[in-house]
């Protein structure tokens, strides 16, 4: 791996650190459920090596009073190539995708910065659609 790309991933990771922060925060100020949703493969396969990423868990929800997902984020695996952060609705069509570009920081879709603000507003609109079905 090149020194370059070994930054992209850190930065990914970080910001990946970042955007469990903020759900774990929107959880608790809008009374809804954060939850663990699964754990890297390799850490779990893995345990007796050190494990450099900076957390261990790969995939989250956020679920409402009734434990009905309504919006789910995960992080790209170490190995894979094109590494990025998956933002999805359970049973809609909505699915994004944010990479970790130099200057941008994680960019949806290589355009808008994944923001605090942004994530809570995308979780607001998952969960009134979810309300709605």
């Amino acid at each position: 791996m090149s020194a370059a790309d070994h930054h992209h991933d850190e930065m990914l990771y970080k910001s990946w650190v970042q955007v469990l922060d903020w759900m774990k925060e929107y959880a608790a100020e809008k009374g809804v459920q954060f939850t663990k949703e699964s754990d890297f493969p390799d850490f779990i396969y893995r345990m007796e090596r050190p494990y450099e990423v900076p957390t261990t868990i790969m995939a989250v929800s956020l679920s409402d009073e009734r434990g009905e997902p309504f919006f789910l984020a995960s992080v790209s695996p170490r190995h894979a190539e094109l590494k990025h952060v998956s933002f999805r609705v359970p049973g809609g069509h909505i699915h994004y995708h944010a990479h970790w570009e130099e200057g941008k920081g994680l960019a949806l879709e290589g355009k808008l910065s994944v923001t605090k603000e942004k994530l809570y507003s995308m979780a607001d609109r998952a969960k009134v659609a979810l309300a709605r079905a």
